[in-house]
């Protein structure tokens, strides 16, 4: 038994561990001496195994599309503020205070092209 139950285990071995319970279930005359292992508590393991296996992909199918919907409002929230900047500035101006208070650069603020000199 491994010592670290947290990770998940190989797929081979997990497939090994379908097929022999296959085979156990097979066994008519399986009598255990600990009722621990018996077919019925097996069974019952698979069962419950399978049973977390389709929450895990009923929660990340869940997952993928909460993500799906955030990215999507996030898109549209950016959409709506680069709109209201456009708007910002229509109704305001290019140096206004109020274009600095959403964070934008008033135009007196770029630095003007120099003037290249050619040597020649």
């Amino acid at each position: 038994m491994s010592s670290n139950q947290t990770r998940r285990i190989n797929t081979g071995v997990l497939q090994a561990d379908l097929d022999a319970q296959v085979a156990l279930a097979a066994m008519t005359d399986y009598k255990p001496a600990n009722a621990a292992y018996s077919a019925a508590n097996v069974t019952a393991a698979l069962t419950a195994m399978q049973a977390a296996q389709q929450a895990e992909i009923r929660a990340q199918v869940a997952l993928d599309t909460a993500r799906d919907a955030a990215a999507a409002a996030e898109w549209r929230f950016h959409e709506v503020m680069l709109g209201a900047k456009d708007q910002v500035i229509a109704q305001y101006g290019k140096s206004s205070d109020q274009l600095q208070a959403l964070g934008l650069k008033k135009k007196a603020e770029y630095k003007r092209p120099a003037r290249t000199v050619k040597a020649g």
